[in-house]
């Protein structure tokens, strides 16, 4: 890949851009944890930077061990409310806190085989509880307050490799894969508990909490109501074939009971979302690498219809309410796009586009029906701060006409519900500049800018300034 030589006043014309939000070109226009990406060949400057750690991760073992802690610090001001309901984002000034803290740990049995095993920390609080926004402004929250704080089995799995190809690729050691090399044709089969977006709707520069953006509706696709408990976790099977230039990945995971909620339904004849996505490693402008990523998913589980809930709630002159039916199995779908493409050497440009069918109830991850995704990060080898990042990103989620009505009638979701609604779609402007002080040590400001928060036009902007801390061990 070649890398473009400009004059230093361009450079700065640029870096500034990246950090203030402007827009660069048209290219420019991500609990699940996704903070550390599957292994894949470095394919750019961001890809192929290896982070500093303030201990030492040796490559001649067969295991693993290491840990990280991130930090996010978030406020926003007063903003104009003229009403509020039970899922609202709170008008008044508020600060929050969250921590993640996690131990990653891994064994390697053979050159096909490995278990790995993660133990996770997560507490601190969010604005309002979680409730209010769809594209809520950090990631790493936990939706449910009441949960233990106590350490907590984040991931347990078994990872074997089926070599479908005798010529081996460099696979860079991580706490997901701890071969040193693969077959570069392959087959990759992990069972066991797992978050879905560590292996689907990635890429570079817009999946990671701990370096990137930490909007929920710009790290993933919003419209992807991926299967996962409060803490983003599901228990499942994961396939996944690699091919040259291409692949194609297939999951099958447990759904929660109810929407948000920590406890697995253990009958995947009935409850279970099938996930699919081909990815072809080909960028879209000649002769500059990039992704292609197409992601389908369908989900059945006990969820609400809002139609139905919204007519039988006007017959009885009150509120609808999502949940108030008996048990039954429902089917949601969706697609989603993911392009990934270099720009420069040191820049790299996004965009997710996604889409459901929108009438059943939104039950996973956040309440999109729509999204539009779009953003590019920054590499800071480009001013000769190589661990240092920065990124620009703007999303604009929707809902359809269903949800709108439910929400308008005074329902409530899993996490919205401001008991009227004048609707419009809800954006966020989001930008990070992540600096490396020392060894495993980053900070990271940041600023967040929402339009219409929790669809409704009758509130809102308001603006997030944040601060994360970041150590990696």
């Amino acid at each position: 890949m070649a890398v473009w030589r400009r004059a230093e006043c361009s450079r700065c014309v640029l870096l500034v851009c990246v950090l203030f939000g402007l827009t660069l070109a048209p290219v420019a226009a991500q609990q699940s944890d996704p903070n550390l990406p599957p292994p894949r060949e470095p394919e750019n400057a961001e890809a192929s930077t290896s982070r500093e750690s303030m201990l030492p991760h040796f490559k001649s073992t067969r295991f693993w061990l290491s840990g990280q802690a991130n930090f996010i610090f978030q406020a926003h001001p007063a903003f104009h409310s003229p009403y509020s309901g039970p899922h609202s984002l709170g008008p008044r000034y508020e600060k929050a806190t969250s921590r993640v803290l996690t131990l990653y740990t891994g064994a390697r049995v053979s050159n096909s085989l490995e278990f790995l095993v993660d133990v996770e920390e997560a507490g601190g609080s969010a604005f309002s509880e979680g409730f209010g926004l769809a594209g809520n402004t950090n990631l790493d929250i936990v939706r449910n307050p009441f949960l233990s704080k106590a350490p907590y089995l984040g991931r347990g799995e078994i990872h074997k490799v089926f070599a479908l190809s005798d010529d081996k690729v460099e696979n860079q050691r991580t706490a997901f894969s701890l071969f040193d090399e693969l077959p570069r044709r392959r087959l990759e089969l992990r069972f066991g508990k797992f978050s879905v977006p560590d292996f689907f709707d990635l890429n570079s520069v817009g999946s990671d909490t701990h370096f990137q953006f930490v909007n929920w509706t710009i790290d993933n696709n919003g419209a992807w109501d991926y299967a996962a408990d409060t803490r983003g976790y599901t228990v499942g099977l994961v396939a996944d074939y690699e091919d040259r230039n291409w692949g194609f990945r297939f999951a099958e995971a447990l759904m929660p009971k109810v929407a948000n909620g920590i406890d697995l339904v253990w009958k995947p004849w009935q409850a279970h979302a099938d996930n699919f996505e081909y990815e072809l490693r080909k960028g879209v402008l000649p002769g500059k690498h990039g992704m292609v990523r197409v992601l389908a998913y369908t989900n059945s589980a006990n969820m609400g219809i809002y139609l139905e809930q919204v007519i039988q709630a006007a017959g009885r002159g009150v509120a609808p309410d999502i949940t108030a039916h008996r048990w039954r199995i429902t089917r949601k779908y969706g697609f989603g796009l993911n392009v990934e493409q270099n720009v420069s050497r040191y820049l790299t440009a996004f965009v997710r586009v996604g889409w459901d069918n929108g009438k059943t109830e939104s039950f996973a991850y956040t309440e999109v029906d729509q999204t539009f995704d779009q953003g590019i990060g920054a590499n800071g080898a480009w001013w000769h701060r190589k661990q240092d990042r920065a990124g620009v990103a703007f999303v604009s989620n929707a809902i359809k006409k269903d949800h709108q009505n439910y929400l308008a009638a005074g329902g409530l979701g899993f996490l919205l519900g401001d008991g009227h609604l004048r609707y419009g779609r809800e954006s966020v402007l989001e930008t990070y500049y992540t600096v490396h002080l020392w060894r495993g040590i980053y900070v990271a400001p940041g600023f967040q800018h929402v339009r219409n928060p929790g669809y409704n036009r009758e509130r809102g902007p308001v603006s997030i300034p944040s601060l994360r801390a970041h150590v990696e061990f």
